[in-house]
C-alpha cells in the first residue's frame, strides 16, 4: 500500500512540474548531478533536483522493491525555494504530503 501511494505521489509530482513548466527536456551536465550538497543546491535548481535525482531514485527503489526512505523532509526545502511564488503552493503541499506519507510509522 505504501508503495502504491508513493508511486501516485511521484506521478502527481511529475505532472505538476510539467504543468508549471518546471520540467526540463534536457538533463543537466553529469558533473552537476554528481553534487554531494543537500538537494544538489550548489549545481541544480530545486526542480532539477526533483526531476533528475529525486524522482529517478525513488522510482528505482520502488522498481527494485527496496525499502523506501522513512525519514524524509523535502517540503521544507520546497517552501524555502518557492515560498514567494503562490503558483507553487500545490507543489509544496504535494511534497509535504509525500513527506508525511513516508514518515508514517511502518
Amino acid at each position: 500500500m505504501l508503495e502504491l501511494r508513493t508511486r501516485e505521489h511521484l506521478r502527481r509530482l511529475e505532472e505538476l512540474l510539467r504543468q508549471q513548466d518546471l520540467w526540463a527536456d534536457t538533463p543537466p551536465d553529469v558533473s552537476a548531478l554528481a553534487s554531494t550538497a543537500p538537494f544538489a543546491c550548489d549545481t541544480l535548481a530545486f526542480e532539477q533536483w526533483l526531476q533528475f535525482i529525486f524522482l529517478p531514485r525513488m522510482y528505482a527503489l520502488l522498481e527494485a522493491g527496496h525499502t523506501l526512505p522513512a525519514d524524509i523532509a523535502i517540503a521544507p526545502m520546497a517552501f524555502h525555494v518557492w515560498q514567494h511564488q503562490p503558483e507553487r503552493v500545490a507543489l509544496i503541499q504535494l511534497l509535504n504530503d509525500l513527506d508525511t506519507l513516508l514518515n508514517e510509522p511502518r
